[in-house]
């Protein structure tokens, strides 16, 4: 028998997949549960595995090339005997003209036939990957006392280690449905830092050369385009930094950054403020269980991605810190898991590092409001008695989806979060 192997769709939104590798080559023996290839998404690079038992006869789509979710990319035989068939049938077949989703190629709630699931449950049980599986039976590990760490709660081999105390935290990796063995090993991440420095700007295109987007800046394009439908309106407030500013100088060497400490005070604000956590659903208001702050990160060659810190009002800073750190170093390397930068409620666009004075953002899909921060700089004020002094000063703009969300919302939330940064950003560390 001769199977299609189809484009999976890693995320909710991606139409498309661009091949990063082929792992086997035509030919190759494959084996149920093992990785095939690895997949650009539009935020992040995920091994993919084969559904099936067989030989890899021929590559349709080849390394570099983009085909649409639903697309086949190669055929699998089953028997020796059949690859030369295999091979013909797909001759003559490129990205171009591959067949489109249709009922033999389900996608998005389903994964494509030929490629393991990418959902948390089937038919009300969890998903685990084969080699997941295997490992479990090796190791006698329950795999209904397992939480999975994969894709959509997937539960992937390095959970099952875990359990069974075998795990190799040194390790860092991202996948789908990967086999621990066959992944490849994460790129290297980048030195520690107080605070993460921009990403270098990309090399500057020759005059009049077209240069075709990336997967990741054709992600934000559709995201931006989805925003244009939103009613939106902004708010703007001046904060006087100066205790801010003495807290951190106090903890920066204890590995916390400006930005978990800024996400940390939105946190702790949006717990006053849930509407502002909300988001616009048909007819109605999306109310949040949990306060999860996304913070903008350019990425190198373009585009950017927004890391997830999740339950960010119930973590310290230092904690906060250190999953900020790891969240940026993996994102520049694409290796964040799809719920850990599509998760989040409330979003952070920091320019400050650059100098610029203010801003507005725009706002993400599926998210009520977002907040863009300016430079801490100093400035000469007057006090309520007139007196002239110096003190430093960022201004933030919140834009608000006006649909669900009022100015005397946004300006109260505004008026707390100064509150909170101005006369006890300490409480920050408790």
């Amino acid at each position: 028998m001769i199977r299609e192997v189809f484009m999976p769709a890693l995320s909710s939104t991606m139409t498309e997949g661009k091949i990063v590798s082929w792992v086997k080559s035509a030919g190759d023996k494959v084996e149920k549960g093992e990785t095939v290839v690895v997949v650009e998404s539009d935020k992040a690079d995920m091994d993919v595995e084969s559904f099936y038992e067989g030989y890899l006869a021929i590559i349709i789509v080849q390394a570099g090339e983009v085909a649409t979710v639903g697309a086949a990319i190669a055929l699998v035989a089953e028997t020796e005997a059949e690859i030369a068939e295999a091979q013909k049938q797909g001759a003559g077949a490129t990205s171009a003209s591959a067949p489109a989703t249709s009922a033999s190629a389900p996608v998005a709630a389903t994964a494509s036939p030929g490629l393991q699931q990418n959902v948390s449950r089937q038919n009300g049980r969890s998903v685990v990957s084969p080699r997941a599986r295997k490992l479990a039976k090796e190791f006698k590990v329950d795999l209904n006392s397992i939480k999975g760490s994969g894709p959509n709660g997937r539960i992937v081999a390095e959970d099952v280690e875990a359990a069974a105390g075998k795990a190799q935290p040194a390790q860092v990796q991202q996948q789908v449905t990967v086999p621990a063995a066959a992944a490849p090993a994460a790129a290297p991440v980048a030195a520690a830092a107080a605070k993460f420095a921009p990403a270098p700007a990309p090399a500057v295109a020759l005059s009049g050369q077209k240069v075709p987007m990336n997967a990741l800046q054709n992600a934000v394009v559709r995201n931006m385009e989805a925003s244009l439908s939103v009613p939106c309106f902004r708010v703007g407030y001046t904060i006087t930094t100066d205790n801010l500013d003495k807290l951190y100088k106090q903890i920066k060497s204890k590995g916390v950054t400006m930005t978990a400490l800024l996400a940390k005070a939105v946190a702790v604000t949006l717990q006053k403020h849930p509407l502002l956590n909300a988001c616009y659903v048909e007819s109605g208001i999306q109310h949040r269980a949990d306060i999860n702050v996304a913070v903008a990160v350019a990425m190198d060659g373009g585009g950017l991605i927004t890391p997830v810190l999740q339950n960010a009002d119930r973590l310290d800073i230092y904690s906060l810190s250190r999953t900020w750190k790891d969240l940026v170093d993996r994102a520049r390397a694409k290796q964040l898991k799809p719920d850990e930068y599509s998760t989040g409620t409330f979003t952070l666009s920091n320019l400050g590092m650059y100098g610029v004075d203010k801003f507005d953002a725009i706002l993400p899909p599926n998210q009520g409001s977002i907040l863009a921060i300016g430079s801490s700089r100093p400035q000469v004020v007057a006090n309520e008695e007139g007196l002239m002094g110096v003190k430093r000063q960022m201004q933030v703009n919140i834009t608000c989806d006006h649909r669900i969300i009022y100015g005397a919302d946004a300006a109260s939330f505004l008026q707390d979060l100064a509150k909170l940064i101005e006369t006890n950003p300490q409480s920050l560390t408790l």
